[in-house]
């Protein structure tokens, strides 16, 4: 009961409601959120203290900044659902904060458009070089369909493509990815999407923010081949699975195209059969069969692999010498 008053208490305050309003409809900055208040930093900065406290709200860092989102998850989420619904929609205050949180958004979506338009061509490129995206995509949910997914991990999410094709079939989606400009892209992409279920946070694949046991699926979907070590990056993703969970992994299998190693920045010229079979069984993972998707010039793989629990080994008791 204590919790459920201290939640109450916290958000009895206009500023305070209005920030919880806000951050129901989308991650936001201390600065965004400054802007459409017009209050000051520091005023701003204490109320979102005492929220997130309280259970309300969450935070979460993304290099030198921090953003703020209604809680998804703990004892005091739903009642925070609650609260925001019951707000009038036709309040003057909210009707202007709606206004201004547009208008930061459309800034956002201006930026990511702008980076995405500077990097298209090249992505382009790529995507011109194997099968049509729609059919890696299907087969990608093909890979999973007789698995029950409620928590999914997208590992190198980039756009947050694989967010918003998975986000209707699963309870919550998170994307990692290490770049700032393209979680930026995906932000404003599931945005757009209003997928409320979805979560980007920035993170290296090598070291991942996140629990052990906690996603029932996981993908990486053309990432390995930037990576410098893709077995680790592997093992660290079978940590976070749950018992029977699943690895998706989609990259090319082995080609000769130099240009994406030299211009394109590509760590590995595709990927064997044999070599991520052995690297996701060195993870305690079960290889299941592998697809190929064949394209001119490239290939497209999809492997998969389960997550198993090895019973706990029983050492034999050592017979005592009993002493005649």
């Amino acid at each position: 009961m204590e919790t459920v008053l201290s939640s109450l208490r916290a958000v009895a305050e206009s500023t305070r409601l209005r920030l919880v309003l806000l951050c129901a409809h989308g991650e936001l900055t201390v600065t965004e959120l400054t802007d459409i208040l017009g209050q000051s930093q520091p005023r701003v900065s204490r109320h979102l203290k005492l929220l997130c406290e309280a259970g309300l709200l969450d935070r979460f860092r993304e290099g030198t900044w921090v953003f703020y989102r209604l809680a998804e998850r703990g004892r005091v989420s739903e009642l925070a659902k609650q609260i925001c619904a019951s707000v009038p929609t036709d309040d003057p205050t909210v009707i202007l904060d709606m206004a201004r949180l547009e208008t930061v958004k459309r800034q956002r979506a201006d930026a990511a458009s702008a980076y995405f338009r500077a990097n298209a061509e090249q992505w382009d490129e790529i995507r011109s070089l194997h099968i049509d995206e729609r059919e890696v995509e299907q087969a990608v949910l093909d890979a999973l369909a007789d698995h029950a997914v409620k928590d999914f991990l997208d590992l190198g999410t980039g756009t947050g493509r694989m967010l918003e094709i998975f986000a209707s079939r699963v309870d919550h989606a998170v994307g990692i990815d290490n770049s700032r400009e393209m979680l930026a892209v995906a932000r404003v992409n599931l945005e757009k999407a209003d997928l409320r279920n979805t979560t980007i946070r920035q993170g290296d694949v090598y070291q991942l923010p996140l629990a052990g046991d906690s996603f029932d699926a996981a993908i990486f979907h053309q990432v390995l081949h930037y990576a410098d070590r893709p077995s680790l990056a592997i093992a660290e993703a079978a940590r976070v699975l749950r018992p029977q969970g699943r690895l998706v992994i989609v990259d090319f299998a082995p080609h000769a195209l130099e240009f994406l190693r030299t211009d394109r920045a590509h760590r590995h010229m595709g990927f064997a059969d044999a070599e991520v079979i052995e690297w996701c069984r060195e993870a305690g993972l079960v290889p299941e069969p592998v697809r190929h998707l064949l394209g001119q010039p490239l290939t497209v793989s999809i492997w998969v692999a389960r997550r198993i629990d090895l019973p706990a080994v029983v050492t034999p008791a050592i017979p005592r010498t009993v002493a005649s």
